[in-house]
């Protein structure tokens, strides 16, 4: 019969419990410490977002005119209700609106177009896309005035030389069309980013299916409409996201070229908060003139992200 032999040693069962209450001893300080390098950028990022944005809800609701800076009572909603009644206030919702939805809509249809033309190989390809996406780059101020005074000048314009060229009288496009206008100098720097992101796009897009769509017999327009169109659609919902919020508040194409006028032919609302804070000193009211911007931002964003949760799904 054997006999047994006592070594001393624990079970392995007996063992593991302190190796697991090691592991989570050590695994709690790991999570914690993340948390400890990250919190200095968190906060100052929180503070930087909500701090404006206090001081921009209290000056709404107190009297706080530049030229007379010792009365500061509060006047609860008086100057909410002062910037909707302006009189620019309704040509300055509607002309945003325009804006919006033209520069919107000539970016994404030309910048479909473009990137369909530029997505084949040819020669010098790398050199167009250059070209195409450089104008993006130009700064707000220098795109203004390269319109108005380049492109859109009624005596030495290039516009105006081709009219002329026609026999036809020039247009004093910042007079005339001064909205029009605006629309042009924006979607022409906006184009280029909507044709860069769908140009990324199609780099991704199966050719395998575009090709067995053209050996089914499928002419270019039923391969654009059923394979091209829905794979850009999630870039095309991006798009329009990212426009609607940077396009809310263009502000320097209209300040160097039309001034907002003739009258309030191109005003829209980040021009109508210049005009309430600067021109005529009342920061209260140009508060509450931000405060309904971002609420009408924050109702189109909304509606952006409903409809690119539709076309992810």
């Amino acid at each position: 019969m054997p006999l047994a032999i006592d070594t001393g040693l624990a079970p392995t069962s007996a063992a593991a419990p302190p190796a697991a209450a090691q592991r989570q001893g050590v695994a709690a300080p790991s999570r914690v410490l993340p948390r400890l390098l990250l919190a200095p950028a968190v906060v100052t990022l929180f503070l930087w977002m909500i701090v404006p944005l206090v001081m921009t809800i209290y000056f709404s609701f107190i009297r706080y005119n530049l030229m007379q800076p010792g009365e500061h009572g509060f006047i609860g909603l008086m100057n909410y209700e002062f910037f909707v009644t302006d009189p620019s206030f309704g040509a300055a919702v509607l002309n945003t609106l325009l804006l919006l939805g033209s520069v919107i809509a000539i970016t994404v249809v030309g910048g479909v177009a473009l990137a369909l033309l530029i997505d084949a190989p040819f020669p010098g390809r790398g050199l167009v896309r250059v070209l195409l996406i450089s104008p993006f780059f130009v700064m707000p101020t220098v795109n203004a005035l390269l319109w108005k005074h380049m492109m859109m000048n009624p005596i030495y314009g290039v516009l105006a030389d081709l009219w002329r060229s026609f026999g036809l009288e020039p247009v004093d496009w910042m007079t005339d069309w001064p909205l029009a206008s605006v629309i042009v100098m924006v979607a022409w720097q906006w184009l280029p980013f909507a044709t860069l992101i769908f140009m990324t796009a199609l780099q991704s897009m199966n050719r395998e299916q575009l090709e067995a769509a053209r050996m089914d017999g499928a002419n270019p327009f039923q391969q654009f409409r059923y394979l091209v169109l829905p794979h850009l659609g999630r870039s095309i919902a991006v798009v329009i996201m990212i426009e609607m919020i940077f396009l809310m508040s263009v502000f320097a194409e209209i300040y160097t070229t039309t001034g907002g006028g003739p009258g309030d032919a191109s005003t829209n609302v980040a021009f109508l908060i210049f005009k309430q804070a600067l021109l005529n000193f009342d920061a209260g009211v140009a508060s509450a003139g931000a405060l309904f911007a971002v609420l009408l931002a924050n109702v189109a964003a909304v509606f952006l992200i409903r409809l690119i949760g539709k076309n992810l799904d």
